[in-house]
């Protein structure tokens, strides 16, 4: 991939030199994966960092014989890096949820270049921060009717990870227990929130493709509280 291709995808490097985004692709190793394969194993965090360039995958953390997803990350997306920080043993892995492709560049080759490019690591320390923004705002929103909540989780895939079409905002079709894991609700309930959305009109699933369209992304806004 040419480095201006890559910094329009990943935001985090639109603040990196030339010379940063050369060397870091020129160490990086490319991969892909079926849907439903595991990308990162619980063991294996802390090894390198982990970049989307296309598909949808899930982070999941295992407690025992149950297994919860925490985030759906997508096209542009990131994720490792905070375990290159912390050695702590970790029970999470991430699933593709499609077909997907990756970009990985090892922790000790990705600190370096932190350390080579101010830039690029006053943009890491930005993004992190709003990582936390985004935790802090799903940990306000618990006490809120579920469909605030679906509201806001598919307002925010739309706003990360959307694609414009003349049908609406696309989005991958999340499996319903995923999509109400991370939305911190019941699977019961976000089954029929989805379908009084899709009855509404503001939401049309062709499971063909497995994609789902956000026909009326000003209204689901409205309903999270953002309008």
């Amino acid at each position: 991939m040419q480095t201006e291709a890559f910094s329009e995808l990943f935001p985090l490097f639109s603040a990196a030199s030339p010379e940063t985004l050369e060397w870091l692709l020129s160490v990086a190793d490319e991969h892909e994966y079926p849907a439903n394969r595991a990308v990162l194993m619980e063991d294996a965090w802390g090894n390198a960092v982990y970049f989307v360039l296309s598909g949808w995958v899930k982070v999941r953390r295992l407690y025992g014989e149950n297994v919860v997803t925490l985030a759906i990350l997508g096209k542009g997306d990131f994720f490792g890096e905070m375990a290159i920080l912390d050695e702590s043993p970790r029970s999470t892995d991430v699933i593709a949820l499609s077909p997907v492709q990756l970009v990985s560049v090892s922790a000790q080759r990705f600190i370096q270049t932190l350390f080579k490019d101010g830039q690029l690591h006053h943009r890491m320390l930005q993004l992190m921060v709003r990582r936390l923004r985004q935790t802090n705002l799903r940990f306000q929103l618990r006490h809120r009717p579920p469909a605030v909540k679906l509201a806001n989780t598919l307002v925010s895939l739309a706003e990360n990870y959307g694609q414009p079409t003349d049908k609406g905002t696309e989005i991958y079709n999340i499996p319903v227990k995923d999509l109400a894991d991370v939305t911190d609700i019941g699977v019961e309930e976000t089954t029929k929130i989805i379908e009084k959305l899709q009855s509404k009109g503001w939401v049309r699933i062709d499971p063909a493709r497995q994609t789902m369209h956000l026909l009326s992304l000003k209204q689901l806004t409205q309903l999270a509280g953002h309008g």
